[in-house]
């Protein structure tokens, strides 16, 4: 991504991945596709969870669809929650309708984005997640010019939110 702005947030539990899955879905717009990268193991499923729950779905019901590919949850907005992990090609990937998805006012997440990255919206978030010591993760948020106020409201609440 040409023009990207980026954050990086330090997560040294649980609670603070928690944490940032609240901002994340407070300060998301409707219809923001948000792609994450990262090793397994990363947080990527517990980050999503977080969005989730914070977006007023139960996070009990939130599990990565790794074998079904997609699910979708209805609370205060619709989540796709995508996982790509397992599919060949990115062909398939668009045999899913995702282009309706990217198109929705609802939120797009994508797991394993790096797989698929060709083919989703340039107007797109990602997050990074990598593993730092065995609780601790470093999130970098990235993002084109369009996510710049998102990247910096995020910024902005994370200090006060970790204190």
């Amino acid at each position: 991504m040409n023009n990207t702005h980026s954050a990086s947030f330090s997560l040294a539990s649980m609670s603070d991945t928690d944490r940032l899955g609240q901002l994340i879905a407070d300060t998301a717009t409707d219809g923001t596709t948000i792609g994450f990268t990262g090793t397994l193991g990363s947080g990527k499923t517990r980050l999503i969870q977080a969005i989730a729950a914070a977006s007023g779905v139960d996070p009990a019901n939130v599990t990565s669809p790794t074998y079904v590919l997609c699910h979708i949850y209805h609370g205060s907005r619709v989540i796709y929650h995508l996982d790509v992990y397992r599919l060949r090609d990115t062909d398939e990937f668009l045999e899913l309708g995702v282009e309706e998805m990217f198109e929705s006012t609802g939120l797009t997440l994508v797991e394993w984005a790096d797989r698929v990255e060709e083919v989703l919206p340039l107007k797109r978030l990602t997050v990074d997640l990598q593993i730092h010591g065995s609780d601790e993760r470093l999130a970098r948020i990235e993002g084109p010019e369009e996510y710049r106020p998102i990247i910096s409201r995020l910024q902005e609440a994370w200090p006060a939110c970790h204190s």
